[in-house]
């Protein structure tokens, strides 16, 4: 399942303001080397392309993109973004969609993996990225680690920002690796509420979901500078490789 319905037009019309901080060239440039490296010569397929934030700055830097979403809202936004009628998307679920054409590289950023709010799902997506890929390609994923060594036991919330606009708070559900995430934000002297429903996944379980799709883990991260993933990591970046033949 990937819900669309979080993702609708109210979402998408403050996406890029809401998520700003991720829009910064400190944080964008760093992804884009990381993806122009294992691009190579070849074409990259984003999945839940969304208005652009990582495809735009990557097609500028020479690699082909197409990409894959599910909200025809946030694709409107990158459509009117400039470059945005250079990268091809393709409307639909990236667990299942297929594209045509072979790619170097396949990439899932900014924790966009648990959109797939099942594991059915997540292992599927595997499995089209796999179906994709040219030999020796590769699926890259950046996502957090669940936040459970935060959780005292019996209780399901854990406060991941807050400032002086803005609220978040994370409502777990151990039993179905379930999690929402809900977002109080001032604006213009009232509070406006969302919240979405993700699925966590555990590093060691989207390795086997890459092995179950044909794939092998090449290397993993903290981040896209490519420092160390140790026990104190709360996010990785993963690269998994498809055989070369």
């Amino acid at each position: 399942m990937h819900d669309d319905g979080y993702f609708d037009e109210p979402v998408a019309a403050t996406y890029d303001e809401s998520s700003d901080k991720m829009f910064d060239p400190a944080v964008v440039e760093p992804v884009v080397d990381f993806l122009v490296e294992l691009a190579g010569t070849g074409h990259a397929l984003e999945l839940g392309i969304g208005t652009g934030r990582v495809a735009l700055p990557l097609a500028r830097r020479g690699v082909p993109v197409h990409g894959i979403d599910l909200s025809e809202a946030m694709v409107a936004r990158l459509r009117a973004k400039p470059g945005g009628d250079q990268v091809g998307v393709t409307i639909g679920d990236f667990a299942t969609t297929r594209v045509d054409g072979s790619f170097s590289v396949a990439y899932l950023v900014f924790n966009t993996i648990m959109n797939l709010t099942t594991q059915a799902a997540q292992v599927a997506c595997f499995r089209n990225v796999a179906a994709h890929l040219e030999p020796g390609g590769t699926f890259v994923i950046e996502v957090g680690v669940p936040d459970l060594q935060r959780l005292p036991p019996g209780d399901r919330y854990v406060v991941f920002d807050f400032s002086e606009t803005h609220w978040g708070i994370d409502e777990y559900d151990v039993a179905r690796q379930g999690l929402t995430s809900h977002h109080f934000r001032l604006v213009e002297g009232k509070v406006e509420r969302s919240s979405g429903p993700f699925r966590y996944v555990w590093p060691a379980e989207l390795d086997l979901m890459a092995e179950l799709a044909g794939m092998r883990l090449r290397e993993r991260w903290d981040g896209w500078k490519r420092e160390p993933f140790t026990s104190d990591s709360r996010a990785h970046v993963s690269v998994w490789q498809k055989p070369t033949a």
